[in-house]
C-alpha cells in the first residue's frame, strides 16, 4: 500500500504574511447562508505570489512564458528533499555536498518552514538562494526548484539576480513550500498552478509522497 500523500503548501487566509509591497491578502465571504442566502460565495483579493506559489518567467523576463504556457513535466514526478542547515543563504559549497542530478526536481528545506512561517510578521531573515547559487542549479541541468518560504532569492540582496539567472534559464519555481514534516529523500511531486492566461505566476496545491 502506497503511502499517503502529504500537502506541502500553507493555507491561504485572510490577512495573510505577504511579500513587502505586493497586495494584501484578502479573503471575505461576500454572500452567506447565515444571512439567509441560498449558499455562500467567498471573494478573493491577492497578488499571484501570495503563499504557496510558482513562478513563470514572464515574472522576471519580458518575453519569458507565461503562467498557462508551463508544460506539466517540471511539477509532476520524482523529486528530491534537501534539508540544508544554513544561516543566511544556500551558497555553492552546499550545493556540491548534495550531489545533484541533471533534469532533477529539488526542493530545499530549511529552517524557513519551521521558523519562518511561524512569524506574524514577514521574515526579512529567511534562507534564500545565493546568485551564485542559482548559477550553479543552472549549470547541473535542474528543471524545477522548490523553496520554504515567499522568495528564492533574499530581501534587499540579491532576489532579482537569482530570478534572472533560474527563470532565464527555464527552470520552473515553486515558493512558499511548508516542508516542516517533510524527512529528506525522494518523493513524488505534483504541483498544480492555477492556470491564469498571461500571469506571471499563480498559487498553487502541492502535495509530496
Amino acid at each position: 500500500m502506497k503511502r499517503p500523500w502529504k500537502d506541502v503548501s500553507v493555507a491561504l487566509r485572510d490577512g495573510m504574511i505577504h511579500w513587502p509591497g505586493d497586495p494584501e491578502c484578502h479573503i471575505k465571504r461576500v454572500v452567506s447562508m447565515d444571512d439567509g442566502a441560498v449558499c455562500n460565495l467567498t471573494h478573493l483579493s491577492m497578488s499571484a505570489h501570495t503563499g504557496t506559489h510558482m513562478d513563470a518567467p514572464r515574472h522576471f523576463i519580458a518575453d519569458g512564458m507565461t503562467m498557462e504556457q508551463m508544460p506539466l513535466e517540471p511539477v509532476i514526478g520524482r523529486c528530491r528533499v534537501f534539508e540544508l542547515d544554513c544561516e543566511d543563504q544556500i551558497t555553492v559549497d552546499d550545493l556540491k555536498k548534495l550531489k545533484i542530478a541533471p533534469r532533477q526536481r529539488v526542493l530545499f528545506k530549511t529552517r524557513n518552514s519551521t521558523r519562518s512561517w511561524a512569524m506574524n510578521e514577514f521574515d526579512k531573515d529567511f534562507v534564500s538562494i545565493r546568485a551564485d547559487a542559482a548559477q550553479y542549479l543552472v549549470d547541473q541541468g535542474v528543471v524545477t526548484v522548490g523553496v520554504d518560504y515567499l522568495s528564492i532569492g533574499g530581501f534587499n540582496k540579491d532576489g532579482v539576480e537569482t530570478h534572472q539567472i533560474m527563470l532565464g534559464a527555464g527552470i520552473w519555481v515553486i515558493e512558499g513550500l511548508n516542508l516542516a514534516e517533510i524527512k529528506p529523500g525522494y518523493y513524488e511531486l505534483i504541483c498544480l498552478p492555477l492556470k491564469l492566461e498571461g500571469a506571471d505566476g499563480a498559487p498553487c496545491r502541492v502535495v509530496l509522497r
